[in-house]
């Protein structure tokens, strides 16, 4: 298995952070692990262009081929541009667009249908957190989110505490081992053969000071990484701490 640095711009970027984000092209052409960017759905195209050794990925998929869905895009209209990555179930897709587990498990589904490896996310919030409800929240997450059909195709899970994306506040090493070890014993239980192959990410600001303590955490596998993807020197950190680890 590969470890795997992803990059979630979000709805930030341009054409400018994209032609200076090239840059990373040159400083990891041969790198040991897997390099993946999910820029704005607009930008997917040109980002394609410009990188040949980094993937490019899509924030997220509708669950339908194709339909009445205005300003939608579906997996296999990614899959015909040439991605081969996509982010499901994100925390922000969750609570702003009320995506439910089962929704997020359709993506899921019709991303891997057009070929695409889905990238699903999990995450309790602040309130789980403190109240001691992280484990069954993220249980009920994976129950809902995941299916044994899933194992027709490669996915990765991404743990992101909705509490720590974008605050600058990161869980402790035990924290972020507690959750980690739980989706890894919950994949061997669940899905046997394909588990130790199934990436397990960390996000939530995740930085260049911070990505070597993490990656050191046993069953990280890489890291889904916010604001810093859009820098090409912090996202740069970010990657060679993983090369290394």
């Amino acid at each position: 298995m590969k470890k795997l640095a992803a990059g979630n711009w979000k709805m930030n970027g341009s054409l400018e952070v994209l032609a200076e984000l090239a840059k990373l092209e040159i400083r990891h052409k041969e790198s040991t692990v897997d390099v993946l960017i999910c820029p704005p759905a607009i930008y997917i195209q040109p980002a394609l262009s410009l990188f040949s050794s980094i993937s490019i990925g899509a924030q997220d998929c509708h669950m339908y081929q194709s339909g009445a869905y205005t300003g939608n895009i579906s997996a296999e209209m990614l899959a015909d541009l040439g991605v081969n990555s996509v982010l499901v179930g994100h925390s922000e897709r969750r609570i702003d667009h009320t995506e439910t587990d089962s929704m997020v498990l359709q993506k899921a589904l019709a991303a891997q249908t057009a070929g695409i490896k889905p990238i699903i996310c999990i995450g309790e919030t602040l309130n789980q957190r403190e109240s001691g409800q992280t484990l069954n929240v993220i249980e009920k997450q994976m129950n809902g989110s995941l299916h044994k059909d899933l194992t027709s195709y490669p996915f990765v899970i991404a743990y992101e505490p909705v509490w720590a994306i974008g605050t600058g506040h990161v869980p402790s090493s035990q924290q972020i081992a507690e959750v980690h070890n739980f989706c890894r014993n919950y994949l061997e239980h669940n899905f046997h053969e394909i588990a130790a192959n199934t990436p397990l990410l960390y996000g939530g600001s995740v930085k260049g000071s911070n990505a070597k303590k993490i990656f050191a955490i046993p069953n990280v596998d890489g890291a889904l990484v916010g604001a810093a993807s859009l820098k090409v020197d912090d996202f740069s950190s970010i990657i060679e701490a993983l090369e290394k680890s």
